[in-house]
């Protein structure tokens, strides 16, 4: 297998790259060792698009979130991706020291050129959020601030790349970079060598383990841990603005922010740690967001009994706290797209189009000629909610699997949950179902629709039920068949079971 262009890693950065150079009259894949795009930190953030006020300007990752921020919405659009017109932000303090923190985030706002910021006194403050803590005092408003779906965002980009000829190659894991007189010439993976011209590295949280295998490197991703809290959409109104508490050293604040959906989302921390794969939460680290955030902003927000979720999204934080996107020091046709943390979601479309630039400075004979036949959009999916009555009846008489709900919590159809399973990029195992149609993202969390949702997958991809997984790989749902249990005197025969 050969191709021009390789492009390492299927978060909402690979997925950005391969959409913006899917445009031109070359062949592209995208390898990702997960089952699906979007499973690394692309899935597990704020899922805010920033305006830039309280980015520093003069980094990379601030250059690019400010240069991204103005076409995001039309890119959205052009994908079919529901975003959520500006809400703004409102960062909130309780003592001078907080005042002080937000005066010199207003100067740097005015500084990247966002307009409309205000200093809030506290009668302006609880008249824009009236449910905020009595005591909080001082308030920093900024008009820009989005939210989007960052898993429908990443599935949109990656669908539209392989509308136009890319080639998306799932479970596939880069074992070794393939490297003769100082060039790149492909990859050895656990599905075998394929010859590339150009390799990108946007690995995440690997990236640096895939740019040591080509030359030494000075720089490390470091995860850095952040925990949340989702709340029930019968809290969704309780705020109308993105939420910030006073920004520290590590972080520009934590964050209470409505959600696309409706739910409410609450965290994060931030926690410096060594194991990549660790993204587990813990009641200690969870005690003190709710403690020293969540209450102190919202004291009505309870700790749990309406939180149907918590979780850990691991940020590709790198040592040089920037963004790394330049070409290898020693070997030609390798780019390093590493290092990408917040704003990394909002930076997305801008560091697709600086690789470009990087692609074109390598003088590889590539063809840079437009496609004759490009295709712009996608095909959004049917979302049964979004549809009126009438449409909705309409599209019943025409396939009743859509009459059929699956979840009731998301009011997710059969339909839909088929429809994702024959997409561009299937959706071939649980989670990826979740991510595609929120079948699972309800108040149970899967406890009502889990089953039914095994069975479709198990009939839409003609395997048996025992073959179907949460995730990919060998995380298999279930371990045997209650009928294949043999009893013996009261006891289990475990020789029988087949796990």
């Amino acid at each position: 297998m050969k191709t021009d262009i390789l492009i390492i890693g299927g978060g909402v950065i690979g997925a950005s790259i391969a959409h913006q150079l899917a445009k031109y009259n070359m062949d592209i894949i995208l390898v990702e060792k997960a089952s699906d795009v979007c499973m690394g930190t692309s899935k597990a953030n704020s899922a805010m698009i920033h305006s830039g006020f309280n980015i520093d300007g003069d980094k990379l990752k601030g250059k690019l979130a400010l240069a991204a921020n103005k076409v995001i919405r039309e890119l959205c659009d052009d994908l079919s991706v529901g975003y959520v017109k500006p809400l703004g932000s409102i960062t909130v303090g309780f003592d001078e020291t907080d005042l002080e923190k937000m005066k010199k985030t207003f100067e740097n706002g005015a500084k990247n050129g966002i307009k409309g910021m205000k200093l809030l006194n506290q009668k302006e403050l609880h008249e824009m959020e009236p449910h905020l803590n009595p005591e909080a005092k001082y308030g920093l408003f900024e008009p820009e601030t989005g939210i989007i779906n960052p898993f429908e965002y990443t599935v949109a980009l990656a669908e539209n790349a392989v509308l136009n000829g890319t080639t998306v190659m799932l479970e596939t894991e880069v074992l070794d970079i393939i490297i003769e007189n100082k060039t790149v010439k492909g990859v050895k993976t656990n599905k075998g060598d394929i010859a590339a011209r150009v390799i990108i590295n946007a690995a995440g949280l690997y990236a640096d383990k895939i740019a040591s295998m080509v030359e030494e490197i000075d720089f490390d991703i470091k995860p850095r841990k952040g925990q949340y809290f989702l709340y029930d959409k019968k809290w969704g109104k309780i705020l109308t603005h993105t939420i910030y508490s006073a920004p520290t050293k590590v972080s520009k604040g934590m964050i209470v922010v409505p959600t696309i959906d409706g739910n409410i989302l609450a965290g994060s921390n931030a926690e410096t740690i060594e194991d990549k794969t660790d993204l587990g939460t813990t009641s200690k680290a969870l005690n003190e967001i709710y403690i020293n955030a969540i209450s102190h902003l919202f004291p009505e927000l309870p700790r749990m009994g309406d939180v149907i979720t918590a979780f850990t999204g691991l940020r590709a934080a790198s040592t040089s706290e920037d963004f790394i996107i330049e070409p290898a020091k020693t070997v030609k046709g390798f780019i390093n797209v590493a290092g990408i943390q917040s704003p990394g979601l909002t930076s997305a479309p801008a560091i697709a189009t600086m690789v470009e630039g990087l692609i074109r400075e390598l003088d590889v004979d590539l063809d840079f000629s437009p496609k004759a036949n490009y295709e712009k959009g996608r095909q959004a999916p049917v979302s049964l909610a979004d549809l009126s009555y009438e449409e909705r009846t309409a599209l019943i008489e025409q396939n009743p699997d859509f009459g059929e709900i699956v979840c009731r919590c998301e009011s997710i159809s059969m339909g839909e949950i088929i429809n994702a399973i024959h997409r561009p990029i299937p959706a071939t195992n649980m989670d990826a179902i979740k991510r595609r149609v929120r079948a699972g993202m309800g108040r149970c969390q899967g406890g009502f629709c889990g089953p039914k949702v095994l069975n479709i997958l198990s009939k839409e991809l003609g395997i048996t039920p025992l073959e179907v997984t949460q995730k990919g790989n060998k995380s298999f749902v279930l371990a045997f068949k209650n009928k294949e249990l043999s009893l013996e005197e009261g006891d289990i025969n475990y020789e029988k079971i087949s796990i």
